[in-house]
Order: structure tokens, then sequence, then C-alpha cells
């Protein structure tokens, strides 16, 4: 299962970092139903790849194929979905690969077939732990038929490292149920970092339809933030 959606990042708290993918469909408010914990609030059971990168100039659309194109290599080569950055922050692409419950790097890597090198100008790579696919595709509209229902999604990219002594904080504000008036998230996931970057908790929030983006959470125990 896989969806491809466009980010629009916005600043919205000089400590907070977010990025937004535009969505179609009529869900219903999201202030009408029971709103559920961010999936992987205190339950991550699996392991996930995080992959930014830059597009090399003019090759953002070559990049885009590529990266959507399932892996062979992966256990599961439909579990990903692909994030287009449309504004806020310098890379073009997110990837998140789903791996299972535990992931292995061989001295062999993962190498890049010689047409497709000069495609992107950098990347970083991260594992997160995160909730079940299931779970996560729940939370992201993705399962199922839903995909083609919320293909225009709009979805918020946030990465967090928390001030000194506040990890505990943090994660408990970043775990929270959505409940500030005006709050349209239609699905929330929270991971964590395990291993490769300087951040340490990734947000994902979900919203189907543009026009009424609200976070109502006060960020305080961010020691600063990146955008895309």
């Amino acid at each position: 299962m896989k969806s491809i959606t466009t980010i629009i990042a916005i600043s919205l708290f000089s400590l907070l970092p977010v990025t937004f993918v535009q969505g179609q469909g009529s869900p219903k408010s999201a202030a009408s139903e029971k709103r559920p914990a961010p999936a992987g609030a205190g339950k991550r059971t699996d392991v996930y790849h995080v992959h930014f990168t830059k597009a090399a100039l003019g090759k953002a659309v070559q990049l885009g194929d590529w990266l959507k194109t399932p892996n062979p290599n992966t256990p599961m080569p439909t579990h990903f979905i692909v994030l287009r950055h449309q504004d806020g922050d310098a890379w073009d692409y997110v990837v998140i690969t789903h791996l299972g419950t535990k992931a292995t790097v061989e001295a062999a890597g993962t190498p890049v077939p010689p047409d497709k090198r000069d495609l992107s100008a950098w990347h970083t790579d991260t594992f997160v732990n995160g909730p079940s696919w299931e779970e996560f595709t729940r939370a992201m509209g993705i399962e199922g038929d839903s995909a083609s229902k919320t293909a225009g999604s709009v979805y918020s990219v946030s990465y967090y490292r928390p001030a000194p002594g506040h990890r505990e904080q943090l994660e408990k504000m970043l775990s929270e149920v959505p409940s500030a008036a005006g709050d349209t998230t239609a699905g929330n996931v929270l991971m964590q970092h395990l291993e490769g970057a300087a951040w340490t908790f990734l947000s994902i929030a979900r919203y189907n339809f543009v026009g009424r983006l609200c976070h109502g959470r006060e960020k305080r125990y961010s020691a600063d933030h990146e955008e895309g």
C-alpha cells in the first residue's frame, strides 16, 4: 500500500516543525468524532525507515517517479508512503517505509542503480519505531480503498529535539489526543528515532481538507525544530 501526496509546510510556532499535504473528499468534521490518540503514542512495535531527499536541479519529477517504485529488496515492497514537499524546508520528498518488527543493515548496503545516482542532490536516512502498519495506514488514510478517497489530503510532517531534561514532557505532549478547538486533524502518527538523525520524534498529522488548519497545542518542550 502506498500513497503519493503533496506537502505544504507552514510555520505556526517558533518551536514547531510542520509540513502539510493536500487532500480531496468530504470527510466528517473531526470535531464531531471521538478523537483517538496518535498512532504510536506509547506503543511503537514496528520499525520504519525515514528517507528525506532533495532532488538534483531539474530532476524532481524523475526522482519522484523512482521513489514511487516499490523496492523488491525490502521485506514488504508495497508498505511505504511518499510525500512531496511544497513549502517550508529544503527537502523535496520524504519516503517512510515499513520494515516489520526489526531491521538489519548489511555490508552490501542498498546500491543505487547507475541511472538513478544523479537524481538526488542529498539525502538523510533514519530508522524509527512506530505503530503497526495497520495502525499507520489507518491514521494516514491509506488503508484499503481509502487511498483514493484521501489522495488530496494535507499532511503535516514535524520533527523535534527535546530541550535538555524535557524528553518525557515532550513525548507526553506529542502523545496527547488532539482536543483544541478548531483542530481538524483526521489522523496522527508519532514515531521515535532509533538511529540516523539529529531529531528525536517525528509526527505526522493528516488533514482531509484545506482551509481550516489549526494547531491548538502549545509547543513548550522542543529545543529547536525543522520545517518541511
